[in-house]
């Protein structure tokens, strides 16, 4: 695993902060307009505003936050892998928090990607990207 100085690592939290942010502009973009839009269930607009939002963040994490050289199609498959679990249970959330408990749709927006945001973090750093963070051309090319 890559020893990274206090720095380095919060460098890393900033730049995964701002590309989850403009993620997250994505996702609620997206979800907002199928949400007003259509009559697609709420779980619905969440999903298809979650995967475009995930497509983006990890494109952008993989090059500029974490430099990675690692194997795309690898690293894509560990992010699905997490997506296989987090997707069904913040789906299910989503429909059991707005429809049976009546909570508003976009507080649970909010709540689902803070939950998010903070475990893909830890699961990028410390499982996707773990062995080859700064491996990639921009990062060879700072040093």
């Amino acid at each position: 695993m890559a020893k990274l100085s206090k720095k380095e690592n919060v460098i890393q939290a900033v730049k995964f902060t701002l590309f989850s942010i403009s993620a997250g502009v994505i996702q609620l973009c997206a979800s907002a307009l199928l949400h007003e839009l259509t009559g697609l269930p709420d779980w619905a607009d969440y999903l298809i505003g979650l995967v475009l939002s995930v497509l983006w963040n990890f494109t952008l994490n993989r090059e500029f936050t974490f430099k990675s050289a690692a194997n795309v199609p690898v690293a894509m498959a560990k992010v699905f892998g997490f997506y296989c679990v987090f997707t069904p249970v913040s789906t299910w959330l989503v429909d059991v928090l707005t429809q049976t408990a009546g909570w508003p749709y976009y507080l649970v927006q909010a709540l689902v990607m803070i939950t998010n945001f903070v475990t893909e973090f830890l699961f990028d750093r410390f499982v996707v990207f773990r062995n080859s963070i700064n491996t990639n051309a921009r990062a060879q090319g700072k040093k």
